[in-house]
C-alpha cells in the first residue's frame, strides 16, 4: 500500500491532473469515481488506484492500493470518491465524424467553462449527437472538471479538436451538412427550421459568442426566444435546446 505523498507514482498523477500539456504528452487522462471508472471501456485502462476504506466496497481491478490521505492528494475534488484510474484518451479524425449520417454535429468554440463543455458532451449523447467539433481555443476536454461533467459520455460520443478551424468548417459545409449559428442577428426562431437531414450547430464562447469569420460560415442565423430581461442562456443549456429540437424533430419523421 502506498502511504507516501512523495511516492513517484502519486506525484505523476497528481500533476496529470494539473497540466493539460502532460496529459497531451502522455496521450492519457485521469477519470475519477466508481462509476467513471466502471464506464471506462477495459482497453483504455492503465492504472487503478483504491482508496484503503473503498477496498472492500470495490469488486473492480486494482493496481494500487493507497491510504485515504494518499487518495486525497491524488483527487481534484474535495470528497474522493474512493477510486481513480490513469486512462489512455480516445481519439477519432474528422472523417470519422463524418461518415456517421445523418449528420447531428454540435461545433463548439472558444467555450472556456469545464463544466459548460462536459455539459454539451452529457447532454449531446443524450440528444443523438453524432459528433463535437472543437475549436482548439476550446477548455481541454480532459480536464478533471470536464471528464467529472461528462458522465461518462466522453467514452461515447466522437469528438474531434480542429487545429484548422476554418478549413475544417469548409470540409464540413462541402460534406452537405447545414450549419447553423446561434447568434444575436438571427431573425428566426430555432424550431422554424428543418433539422431532418444532416446539421450542424455552432456555439461560441460563454461571454462574446461566435467570433465574426465563424458566424459568418453559418448557412442561417438563429434565434432562441427570450422572455423577461434576459439576453442570452448559458451557452450549454443552448447547446441542449438546440440538439433536442433535431431529436424531436427525427423522432416525428
Amino acid at each position: 500500500m502506498i502511504t507516501s505523498t512523495a511516492n513517484k507514482q502519486v506525484k505523476h498523477i497528481i500533476q496529470l491532473q494539473k497540466k493539460a500539456r502532460l496529459r497531451r504528452e502522455e496521450n492519457v487522462f485521469i477519470a475519477e469515481g466508481p462509476r467513471m471508472v466502471i464506464e471506462t471501456p477495459k482497453e483504455m485502462l492503465e492504472e487503478i488506484y483504491v482508496a484503503e476504506s473503498f477496498e472492500d466496497t470495490w469488486d473492480g481491478p486494482v493496481d494500487e492500493i493507497v491510504s485515504d490521505a494518499v487518495m486525497k492528494a491524488m483527487s481534484d475534488t474535495q470528497t474522493p470518491q474512493g477510486v481513480l484510474a490513469v486512462v489512455k484518451r480516445p481519439s477519432y479524425d474528422l472523417e470519422d465524424i463524418l461518415a456517421r449520417r445523418p449528420a447531428h454535429l454540435l461545433l463548439v468554440e472558444g467555450i472556456q467553462d469545464p463544466g459548460n463543455l462536459g455539459t454539451m458532451f452529457r447532454t449531446g449523447e443524450g440528444a443523438g449527437v453524432t459528433g463535437v467539433i472543437m475549436h482548439k481555443t476550446t477548455v481541454d476536454l480532459f480536464h478533471p472538471k470536464t471528464v467529472r461533467s461528462t458522465m461518462g459520455s466522453l467514452y461515447r460520443v466522437p469528438f474531434y479538436v480542429a487545429e484548422d478551424w476554418e478549413k475544417d468548417l469548409h470540409r464540413i459545409s462541402e460534406a452537405g451538412i447545414s450549419l447553423y449559428a446561434a447568434h444575436l442577428q438571427g431573425k428566426q426562431m430555432y424550431d422554424m427550421f428543418d433539422y431532418r437531414s444532416d446539421c450542424g450547430f455552432l456555439i461560441g464562447n460563454e461571454g462574446n459568442g461566435l467570433m465574426d469569420a465563424t458566424a459568418a460560415m453559418a448557412d442561417a442565423y438563429l434565434r432562441i426566444p427570450m422572455e423577461g430581461s434576459v439576453e442570452s442562456l448559458n451557452a450549454a443549456m443552448a447547446a441542449g435546446i438546440l440538439m433536442y429540437e433535431v431529436n424531436r424533430q427525427r423522432r416525428q419523421k
